[in-house]
């Protein structure tokens, strides 16, 4: 499965690379709603949580379908600026039809669900039907979903207030923390565009990313099989430090793309056992069980909810699972009638640093 971004035909300075306060607030966030997906900052994670007056702790979990499972659109933006308060401010530019709309995709729980004209702000048809989806992923989902639906400039504040909140509560100090990083990143890449091209410059982003044959597309290795354009708007590469393993793109029409990449660690991983690879590879050679994993990376689902993500039979999708689940890389969990399996990171974890990234990104 491939993203592809257009840039043909693309302007001499149209692919940038730029720190991002606000980006690297999220993937903060994201790492505080899933510390399972970032066992380095597991430590980092309970300290803030710890700390958190107990209010910001609840507005924190009321808003994370956010960036939990993927990040709004409007948090990683396509022009990054020194500061978050100014990052906040094009936020609030964004108008309500636009910023719902993307909060709702990420509140419904699926990349694949789409919000086309009309608008739920505006149809009352749109508007059950996005209820539906939210009610579907959970009681908070629908609760977030009929506020931002009923009140958006209500929950639009709220959401920027808790943000400023987390700058003072950890983001800033950890800020400071990562600059340094990300400014080497960024020398390393500017120059490499710039003396190497834009080929050399996408290989350092991440194994991931590479320049079409051609030259005139950007290749990303996601869960999505999409494409989009970047005619006259550009690609913005955002390094994070907090971010990594994920590779976040940013491909929803009427967005310019955005590729928020993790900075390569200062040192290699542990090497890990052949054994344990040689086991739980043989489970995962099956294209079809990788897709299963990398769609369960995102957040539990049924057998049902699978089988109709990727349009096979439930027969089929159980006697994957039960390979996934032999093999250590699921746990299943029953809700009433549903059993939700999710994976098992930590022993996920143990097949190395690429796996684990080609899985999470």
């Amino acid at each position: 499965m491939t993203l592809r971004i257009d840039i043909g035909g693309l302007p001499s300075g149209r692919l940038r690379f730029a720190a991002s306060p606000l980006a690297e607030l999220t993937a903060m966030l994201h790492v505080l709603a899933e510390p399972a997906h970032h066992p380095q900052f597991a430590g980092w994670a309970g300290d803030v949580w710890a700390g958190l007056r107990p209010e910001l702790a609840e507005r924190l979990r009321e808003a994370e379908f956010l960036w939990r499972s993927s990040r709004a659109d409007f948090l990683v933006p396509a022009s990054p600026r020194l500061a978050l308060a100014e990052e906040l401010d094009d936020v609030d530019r964004i108008d309500d039809e636009t910023y719902v709309t993307a909060a709702l995709i990420t509140t419904c729980g699926s990349n694949r669900v789409h919000f086309a004209a009309p608008s739920p702000l505006a149809d009352a048809t749109a508007r059950e039907r996005a209820l539906d989806l939210a009610q579907a992923r959970g009681a908070l989902q629908e609760a977030f979903a009929e506020r931002l639906l009923a009140d958006p400039a209500a929950v639009r504040a709220r959401v920027r207030d808790t943000l400023e909140q987390c700058a003072e509560a950890f983001f800033d100090t950890a800020w400071a923390g990562v600059v340094p990083q990300l400014a080497t990143d960024l020398r390393l890449k500017n120059d490499l565009l710039k003396r190497q091209g834009t080929g050399a410059a996408l290989a350092s982003v991440s194994g991931a990313v590479a320049l079409a044959p051609d030259g005139d597309r950007i290749v990303v290795d996601k869960l999505q099989d999409n494409a989009t354009a970047a005619h006259g708007t550009g690609v913005t590469f955002i390094p994070s430090v907090f971010g990594r393993p994920h590779l976040v793109v940013v491909h929803a029409p009427g967005w310019q793309p955005v590729v928020q990449y993790p900075v390569a660690e200062a040192s290699p991983s542990e090497p890990v056992s052949l054994e344990t690879v040689t086991l739980r590879l043989e489970a995962l050679a099956h294209p079809v069980r990788l897709r299963l994993l990398r769609t369960l990376a995102r957040g539990p689902h049924t057998t049902g909810e699978l089988a109709h993500a990727w349009e096979l039979s439930s027969p089929e999708v159980s006697r994957h699972l039960a390979v996934l689940r032999r093999a250590g890389l699921l746990t299943a969990r029953r809700q009433g009638r549903y059993v939700r399996y999710t994976v098992n990171l930590p022993d996920l974890t143990a097949l190395g640093a690429d796996l684990l990234a080609a899985v999470l990104r």
